[in-house]
């Protein structure tokens, strides 16, 4: 259970970084074209391209590689099991086959592009939460969605319900591993036997968790009507967004990324 520890996904990392200081809104416009073109990626310069956007953006967050690799740990099993899938029953003119398994060079090809999708999609989305309050992401995606209240679209819900499911992540993480250590120190052993014993031994640690989830949450609605929650209709920001030049040259830089990946594809064809 030693991935707990090290688990960055959801987290936020206060510093004085140039990415720490841009407009929350140009922030998530910046990881919008960005997963957008790592999703039209297909050839391998598309993932160098992308990779390196990626090495840039950690080191103007002054965040480490290493700690940014952390959150693949979360949806490693969603990636491999995905890759798989796409490997094993993918179509195309098989070169191995047993069974109903089989393995084409239409599935490989479909294996490692989804799995580099996943990966990427996943470390830039932590960027986006280790540089970004949860509170600065709320006010900001509230922003993006505002234009869409006069067609009766919950801005305002829908950005503080992503905040909270965004900031009970890492609660979540240290509840379950304090609840494993007090587990293991009562004598439990979960990391033995068949996968049906492992489950059995989990419903200890499963049961306080949902417990607690539900205290958390109710402990939360109460803080919030204590001071006087009512939504977000003439609520007013303690810091007012300011858009700056760096916020916009953050958007034209992704916009220009997706342009050379373009550019790229077709002068090499």
């Amino acid at each position: 259970m030693r991935f707990l520890e090290n688990m960055s996904f959801g987290q936020y990392v206060p510093a004085r970084s140039w990415v720490h200081r841009l407009d929350p809104r140009a922030k998530v416009g910046a990881l919008a074209l960005l997963l957008t073109g790592v999703f039209m990626a297909e050839r391998p310069y598309d993932w160098i391209l992308w990779a390196a956007a990626l090495w840039l953006c950690a080191a103007l967050s002054q965040t480490s590689v290493a700690f940014l690799l952390r959150s693949i740990r979360t949806v490693l099993f969603l990636i491999v099991f995905t890759a798989l899938l796409n490997l094993f029953f993918a179509s195309g003119e098989p070169l191995w086959q047993w069974g109903i398994f089989r393995v084409s060079r239409e599935g490989v090809e479909l294996a490692w592009t989804m799995a580099l999708r996943l990966t990427l999609l996943v470390l830039f989305a932590n960027l986006l939460t280790l540089t970004t309050s949860p509170m600065a992401l709320s006010d900001g995606l509230e922003s993006i969605f505002s234009p869409f209240k006069r067609f009766g679209f919950p801005a305002h819900e829908l950005a503080m319900m992503m905040t909270i499911a965004l900031r009970f992540i890492p609660t979540l993480l240290s509840e379950t591993d304090r609840i494993l250590k007090a587990q293991l120190a009562r004598g439990a052993d979960l990391d033995r036997g068949s996968v049906v014993r492992r489950m059995k031994a989990f419903i200890p640690v499963l049961v306080p968790l949902f417990v607690i989830v539900f205290q958390r949450a109710d402990d939360l609605a109460v803080a919030m009507e204590a001071r006087c929650y009512r939504g977000g209709e003439g609520r007013t920001r303690m810091k007012p967004f300011c858009w700056r030049a760096a916020d916009t040259a953050a958007l034209v830089f992704c916009a220009l990324l997706i342009v050379g990946q373009k550019l790229l594809n077709w002068v090499i064809g």
